[in-house]
């Protein structure tokens, strides 16, 4: 039986897909979805949003029977009937798809392969170091014990005369370039040297027992005990003050104080031996002249002294001035002798006696005046004469006068630099005696183990972030 309108089949179900809002009043559920929701029943005639309404029955109007068919109702067969609304076929069940994995709950996410090396890292490289480190503080390190001396260098500047008029004398300052010398010379090698002789630091410091840090180890050479001496004597240096303090660690008070004093001893020593060699520099040159000139004045002496021997003259100068005396007197008894001569030969003829004897007195006066002048270099003879050897002590005299001047003006410039070099005076001041210790205070355990953990964990920070991040980048 066949549709008068549609010409199918009557009862056969519409194959062709469902569009939406057909079958008003009708609601397709997807299976395994949520229920749809409920609708008025007035709503079932109108058309969805979006969608154009098909014709239908009016309002009031017959229902559609369970084939598909209207029913006709008389007087009405020929006019034309609405296209019939055909109930939609029915689908087959979807196939149900597997539920989804519970979701985890907040606060409890699962650990990842890289959050678990972070923390096998962590203990391997911050936990066990930081615990090995702490056993081996309060465990193993032997307590240290440390006296503490403060000292400096000082100098001296003794003012001149003319200062002290001024007011500036007596000044003390302090020496920079000293304390420089002395900071290094208690860190070198030779003052390890100097207090190993006196203390003997292998004993002090080679105590047995399981510290291999701040103990020292059998057989240790001289560079391995200097290297322990930097790490047990601490020298601490205010280049402002000019002030040195230094701390002395032992493994008893005593040692540590013997230690601190003994260095004192040493750097005092030091000091004076600096300031000794500043006072030699200051006055060598000035020693140097007048040694020079001490012996130039030496010289000179010697050739007079073999001058007045050789010559057997004393003093040519008095020698000459008593030749002179001579010859003058010869001189007055010549012309004396002469005037008595002439008187008498107006008196008397030349054949008389007297006259004879005066003549011959006179010869006599003039050849005792030639012989004085023949010394005195005017006559010839075998001897040397005499000007010469006036002149040659001359020279010699004024040679020696010469050396004399030269060896006062040296040993004036010589008192002159012992003055300077005397003001100068350097001085070892020490401002804190060294201490003696009662309690223990070394080595700061809290202070290294939190320096330590501190480190430790930087370390293993950087080093994760840089494996995560090489990570990220494959």
């Amino acid at each position: 039986m066949t549709d008068a309108t549609t010409n199918r089949p009557a009862g056969a179900g519409d194959n062709r897909p469902q569009a939406a809002g057909e079958g008003a009043g009708q609601n397709v559920v997807p299976l395994g979805g949520p229920k749809p929701p409920a609708t008025h029943p007035l709503a079932a005639d109108r058309p969805a949003s979006g969608q154009v309404p098909r014709p239908g029955p009016p309002r009031g109007g017959p229902a559609v029977g369970h084939r598909g068919k209207l029913p006709v109702a008389q007087g009405t067969k020929n006019l034309p009937q609405p296209v019939p609304q055909m109930l939609p076929a029915p689908r087959s069940p979807a196939p149900r798809s597997p539920a989804p994995p519970p979701a985890a709950a907040p606060g409890s996410a699962r650990l990842q392969p890289r959050h678990r090396g972070a923390l096998a890292a962590f203990a391997l490289l911050v936990l066990l170091p930081f615990a090995a480190l702490v056993w081996y503080l309060w465990a193993v390190a032997e307590d240290q014990y440390a006296s503490v001396t403060s000292f400096s260098v000082r100098r001296e500047d003794q003012a001149s005369p003319m200062e002290m008029l001024g007011g500036f004398a007596g000044l003390s300052t302090g020496s920079s370039s000293d304390t420089d010398i002395l900071y290094a010379f208690i860190r070198s090698q030779d003052m390890v040297a100097r207090i190993d002789a006196r203390l003997d630091l292998r004993a002090m410091y080679g105590r047995p027992g399981l510290d291999p840090i701040f103990t020292l180890p059998a057989g240790a050479t001289v560079e391995d005990l200097r290297d322990h001496w930097q790490r047990m004597v601490r020298v601490s240096y205010d280049q402002g003050d000019g002030i040195i303090e230094l701390t002395a660690l032992a493994f008893t008070p005593q040692g540590a104080q013997q230690l601190a004093t003994a260095i004192l001893d040493e750097s005092t020593a030091m000091i004076n031996d600096l300031s000794a060699a500043a006072r030699a520099d200051a006055t060598r040159h000035a020693q140097d002249e007048l040694d020079r000139a001490m012996a130039r004045l030496q010289a000179a002496r010697g050739a007079l002294t073999g001058f007045r021997s050789t010559h057997r003259i004393v003093d040519p100068g008095a020698d000459l001035q008593s030749q002179m005396g001579v010859i003058n007197t010869l001189n007055t008894q010549l012309a004396e002798a002469l005037i008595e001569l002439d008187m008498l030969l107006q008196a008397t003829d030349a054949a008389d006696p007297r006259v004879r004897l005066r003549r011959d007195r006179i010869g006599v006066i003039e050849a005792r005046i030639a012989a004085e002048r023949g010394k005195l270099g005017a006559g010839s003879g075998g001897s040397e004469a005499y000007a010469t050897v006036i002149g040659e002590f001359e020279r010699l005299t004024v040679e020696r006068e010469f050396a004399e001047q030269s060896y006062l003006s040296a040993l004036a410039a010589h008192d002159v630099a012992r003055a300077e070099a005397q003001r100068q005076n350097r001085y070892l001041a020490a401002h804190v005696r060294p201490t003696l210790a009662e309690t223990a205070e070394y080595p700061q355990r809290l202070r290294i183990a939190a320096m330590a953990g501190l480190f430790l964990l930087l370390g293993w920070s950087v080093l994760t972030l840089i494996a995560w991040s090489i990570r990220d980048r494959r």
